[in-house]
């Protein structure tokens, strides 16, 4: 396996954690289990944070002229990444939404 398709996995795996801790602070909020949602949050944030590493990698590569050829993996990773973080995003604001019911 090449690097550029095992930096995609990263991104994938990191991405993926993200959105099911995004997710499972939903259903704690939904039940009233604020404190348990933020935590959530906050875990889906950090696992956001090391798949945005992995991104901001090949970007630097890039512009520094060391960029490689773009395969789907990678292509797959990258929308991967930015549905989560709207997930996560949504989550917070539907968090809230349940916080002031």
């Amino acid at each position: 396996m090449d690097n550029i398709t095992e930096i995609a996995f990263q991104i994938i795996l990191y991405a993926g954690n993200g959105k099911s801790s995004a997710m499972e602070a939903i259903q704690e909020a939904k039940e009233g289990n604020f404190e348990e949602a933020d935590r959530l949050i906050e875990e889906a944030g950090a696992e956001l944070g090391k798949a945005h590493g992995y991104q901001t990698k090949l970007l630097q590569e890039e512009a520094s002229g060391e960029g490689t050829s773009v395969n789907v993996i990678l292509v797959h990773s990258q929308d991967h990444l930015m549905t989560s973080m709207t997930v996560r995003d949504l989550a917070i604001e539907i968090i809230e939404i349940y916080r002031l019911k």
